[in-house]
């Protein structure tokens, strides 16, 4: 599901942004918009990554905790396991996207007039 911003004012549209949530159908919802990510529905991406990267550092210590104790039972570690894969799933998720909104090391300004690294073994 891709949404465009209709604002005939709007800056120059950047790369689409993968969204932290998936269609009805399982797959992957894109969002064109202006290059400033200050839209409202970019708003609501950033809460919902920021909840989703909430519930994994919670979910992180109580796995922690889990695996700590001797008496933790087997579906107990089997429903751990599906909670981490499902937060796991999210978490890379946000970093696919952020990752890709990232500038390429060619198109940063600071690197410009930089010498190129030297291979030490040389």
């Amino acid at each position: 599901m891709i949404y465009e911003s209709r604002d005939g004012a709007a800056v120059t549209a950047s790369r689409p942004r993968l969204l932290p949530w998936a269609n009805l159908d399982g797959n992957p919802c894109y969002l064109l918009t202006d290059s400033t990510g200050t839209s409202h529905l970019s708003r609501v991406a950033d809460n919902v990554e920021a909840v989703q990267l909430g519930m994994a550092d919670d979910l992180l210590d109580h796995a922690a905790d889990l695996l700590g104790d001797s008496r933790a039972t087997a579906s107990q570690l089997r429903f751990l396991a599906s909670r981490l894969t499902e937060s796991l799933h999210d978490v890379h998720r946000i970093a696919r996207s952020r990752g890709a909104r990232l500038p390429a090391p060619h198109d940063d300004p600071a690197l410009d007039g930089m010498p190129e690294e030297e291979d030490p073994g040389t």
